[in-house]
C-alpha cells in the first residue's frame, strides 16, 4: 500500500513540475533615499524584512493593488490600485517603479512608474536586489525541546487544467496536495510537513538574508571617492542621504562604516546612519566595534538593542 502512495504522490510531483507554468511578470521597486518598506500586494505581504531595494519575480496577474509601508513610521503608507504588469497589448513585463519622497511634505510619499522592458529569462539582479520568487516555499521551522523538529512549507500558486487531489503520510513526511483548475485558471497548494526525531535538536535562527551576505566590500578606490563625495556635503542631512544612497548599492566592512559614520558631528545623526548600516555590513559578529564612534552610553545601548533585534 505504501509503495502505491509513493508511486501516486511522485506521479503528482513530476506532473506539476512539468506543468505548462503561464507567463509572468516581474516587479521591482526601489527607494530613491534608501527609505526601508514591506511590499505588500493583493493583501498579502511580500517581504518580512524591509528592504530599499525589492524585486519581486513570477507574478502572475497583469494587475495588483500594492501596498507600501515604510520601517520609518513618521512616513506615509502609498497605496496604489491597479499596478500594472503588463504592456499595452497585454504581454507581461519586467516593471520598476521608484519611491521618493513628496518636495512639499517630510512625511508624504510617492511610488512613480520608472521602467520597463520585456521578460528576460537569463535576467540576473544586482548584488544589493533582494530578490524573492513569488509562489517559491517559505519555510518556518518549529524545534522542541526532546529531540523532535519539524519543518513546514506551504506553497500556492496558480496553473491550468488539472483537477486531482491526494495525501501521502510515508516515513514521517506528511505531503497533501490540493490542484483545483477551471477554464478560467486553477489554484495548485502544496503542503510539506517533515517531522523527525533525535537524541538532541538545537535551535537555529538564521540570520535575516540580504544581499551583502557573502559578499565583498566596496573597493578601497570606490570607498575613497565615495567618501569624498560624502565630506563634500555641506549639510548633515544631506549627508546623511548620500550617506545612505551610497551603501544601498554597495557592501561595507565595519571600518568602512565607522570611517562614514564619523563625517557626522551629531551622535544623533550617527546612530541613524549605524542603524541602517547594519543590513549592508559583510562581517555583522564584529558591529561592536561601532561602540566606540559614541561618546554617549545610551547610544551605545541603543545600537546594541538595535543588532540584537535584528538577528
Amino acid at each position: 500500500m505504501i509503495k502505491k502512495i509513493t508511486l501516486v504522490g511522485l506521479f503528482l510531483i513530476t506532473f506539476i513540475a512539468n506543468a505548462q507554468i503561464g507567463p509572468v511578470g516581474h516587479l521591482t521597486i526601489f527607494s530613491e533615499d534608501g527609505d526601508r518598506f514591506t511590499l505588500i500586494l493583493n493583501g498579502e505581504i511580500i517581504n518580512d524584512e524591509p528592504q530599499t531595494n525589492l524585486r519581486v519575480e513570477d507574478l502572475n496577474q497583469p494587475y495588483y493593488n500594492a501596498k507600501v509601508k515604510f520601517a520609518d513610521q513618521t512616513l506615509a503608507d502609498i497605496s496604489k490600485n491597479n499596478l500594472m504588469l503588463t504592456d499595452v497589448d497585454g504581454i507581461f513585463s519586467d516593471v520598476t517603479y521608484k519611491i521618493k519622497r513628496d518636495k512639499n511634505s517630510k512625511t508624504k510619499m510617492k511610488m512613480n512608474y520608472y521602467s520597463s522592458i520585456p521578460v528576460n529569462p537569463g535576467f540576473v539582479p544586482a548584488s544589493n536586489v533582494h530578490v524573492i520568487h513569488y509562489g517559491q516555499p517559505r519555510p518556518v521551522i518549529v524545534q522542541q525541546v526532546g529531540g523532535v523538529s519539524q519543518t513546514t512549507t506551504t506553497t500556492t500558486t496558480q496553473t491550468d487544467g488539472v483537477n486531482v487531489g491526494v495525501g501521502v503520510n510515508v516515513g514521517g513526511i506528511n505531503m497533501g496536495i490540493s490542484i483545483n483548475d477551471s477554464m478560467g485558471g486553477g489554484v495548485i497548494t502544496e503542503t510539506t510537513t517533515t517531522t523527525t526525531h533525535s537524541g538532541n535538536t538545537a535551535v537555529h535562527y538564521d540570520e535575516p538574508i540580504h544581499g551583502c551576505n557573502g559578499n565583498s566590500c566596496m573597493s578601497p578606490g570606490n570607498f575613497n571617492a565615495a567618501l569624498a563625495t560624502i565630506k563634500n556635503q555641506s549639510f548633515e542631512d544631506t549627508r546623511l542621504k548620500t550617506d545612505k544612497q551610497v551603501i544601498t548599492a554597495n557592501c561595507l566592512n565595519v571600518d568602512q562604516i565607522i570611517q562614514i559614520a564619523n563625517t557626522f558631528n551629531f551622535e544623533d545623526n550617527k546612530l541613524d546612519f549605524a542603524k541602517y548600516a547594519y543590513d549592508f555590513c559583510i562581517e555583522k559578529k564584529n558591529y561592536f566595534k561601532l561602540n566606540e564612534i559614541f561618546n554617549f552610553s545610551s547610544n551605545v545601548d541603543e545600537l546594541s538593542d538595535y543588532v540584537q533585534s535584528r538577528q
